[in-house]
């Protein structure tokens, strides 16, 4: 198999066991990314709208809908009183400790049938080519989780 079809079949295959995780957790896959997101800290929309890839009206629709189901609020943005921040809620930091922990879970298992070396090369491979394409980080590891290593 080549590297286009292996990354395309492996993105689908993620993506799938990402959707059934979130619909399990009561999320819409894009619902699981806005959480995830906002683990380690709030985010003005701009800053969101660029890591999620979504226009404006996307991002305030998903951010709408998220809200009225009590996981996340907007607040003032402390260097900007025209702008709002968005966060996670006690109920949507709950949640998504949950739902990222079992989704970790989940995607690892995907592995399960490769030895140990082959898990740590195919992580670092993948790694590489993740930063080498700057993808914005909307799944960390337990140790980003600083807003300095947030940036993408």
């Amino acid at each position: 198999m080549g590297i286009a079809t292996a990354l395309v079949r492996s993105s689908f295959l993620v993506n799938a066991v990402y959707a059934e995780s979130s619909r399990e957790h009561g999320l819409t896959p894009q619902q699981g990314q806005l959480l995830c997101v906002l683990m380690a800290q709030p985010y003005g929309m701009g800053e969101l709208g660029a890591i999620l890839g979504l226009a404006k009206s996307s991002l305030t629709g998903l951010v709408d809908r998220t809200e009225r189901n009590g996981l996340v609020q907007r607040e003032p943005n402390p260097q900007d009183s025209r702008a709002v921040r968005v966060g996670l809620t006690p109920q949507g930091g709950r949640l998504v400790r949950e739902f990222y922990a079992e989704t970790c879970r989940r995607i690892e298992k995907l592995s399960a049938g490769l030895g140990a070396n082959d898990r740590d090369t195919l992580a670092s491979l993948l790694g590489r080519v993740v930063l080498d394409n700057k993808v914005p980080m909307v799944f960390i590891e337990p140790d980003e989780g600083a807003p300095a290593a947030r940036r993408y």
